[in-house]
């Protein structure tokens, strides 16, 4: 069951929902506003083929439906960490209530052409979206066109698909034999546990099961309803720490509750693993305070985080007041 902060507001509340449709100046505006309030939106009207979308979605219904040893089978033709998963997260013990199947941007599936054709339309979609998204921050941080969205359109961007499966608690609940009076297993258990995103934008669509928590600054949680016709956003570490601290990369996680399953398809938009992260010069210059971080490039970044649990602070240790004689 869940034993984190069980601190919860109404779902949906303060959660901004942004209009894509509207004038281009008010959306970029409101879009900064909840970059800096809380890291995290839903966008509505959003231009994404709905039929790209539900291709995606009954293929990987279809793959999740596979027995486990076919799924373990799908590796993609590249090197890495890509591939099927269940219930392990990282590489430092952290377990969740889920199953994935994470992807390359690159993908080539040369014996599954049905779903390679799908992930290669929904990733040029939701990355098409990315962009706009990134460039309506820079329009609203007054900072030059493209600052941002150079960096996941470049050919050796590191972005990456993650396709999660969360099984109900009922299911849960009957896979380890448990009886319906056990209560423990029909309380809300964490799918997948508290954490900020280390790239520099998430784009999330999940199916009609709700799941989804994010945290405001304050410490409260509030559930996000589930809207198939949205996508949420969420700021990375990375936008964090290009926007000198302006921007909140937002801790979320994911409970399994009730009596459904639910499937969440993630595009986390990366840059190349050379490219160097710093605070922009231009919002330095534009605010009151010297920069809060120091220089990285992505893959030192990565392999930090990956050395850390999920829920651990990974910025900190890359704030320039932190003494160089205690890395």
């Amino acid at each position: 069951m869940v034993k984190e902060s069980q601190r919860l507001l109404a779902a949906d509340q303060n959660i901004p929902v942004i209009d894509m449709s509207l004038e281009r100046s008010h959306v970029s505006m409101q879009i900064v506003k909840a970059c800096e309030t809380l890291g995290f939106f839903k966008v509505v009207n959003h231009g994404v083929d709905p039929d790209i979308i539900s291709r995606m979605e009954q293929e990987s219904i279809h793959f999740f439906a596979k027995p486990v040893l076919e799924k373990k089978l799908a590796e993609p033709v590249v090197n890495g960490p890509f591939g099927y998963g269940l219930k392990n997260i990282g590489l430092m013990g952290d377990i969740g209530e889920f199953e994935y199947l994470l992807l390359p941007t690159n993908l080539r599936f040369p014996s599954q052409l049905s779903f390679s054709s799908a992930v290669t339309c929904y990733v040029e979609a939701v990355k098409q979206l990315a962009c706009e998204i990134l460039d309506l921050m820079a329009e609203g941080l007054s900072v030059p066109p493209h600052t941002f969205s150079k960096l996941i359109r470049a050919v050796d961007s590191d972005s990456v698909l993650r396709l999660n499966h969360y099984p109900s608690s009922d299911k849960i609940r009957s896979s380890t034999g448990a009886k319906h009076s056990d209560v423990s297993l029909s309380l809300p258990r964490v799918g997948f546990g508290e954490h900020t995103d280390p790239q520099i934008l998430t784009v999330l669509r999940s199916n009609g099961v709700g799941g989804l928590q994010v945290a405001f600054p304050d410490g409260w949680w509030v559930p996000v309803s589930p809207d198939p016709s949205a996508f949420c956003l969420n700021v990375g570490d990375l936008l964090q720490v290009m926007t000198n601290g302006r921007f909140i990369s937002v801790r979320h996680r994911a409970v399994t509750t009730g009596h459904a399953n639910r499937l969440s398809t993630v595009y986390f938009a990366g840059p190349s693993v050379h490219t160097k992260i710093s605070p922009l010069s231009a919002i330095i210059a534009a605010g009151d305070q010297p920069p809060l971080y120091r220089t990285f490039t992505w893959a030192d970044y990565k392999k930090f985080v990956y050395s850390l649990r999920l829920g651990d602070n990974r910025l900190d240790i890359f704030r320039s007041c932190v003494d160089e004689r205690t890395l």
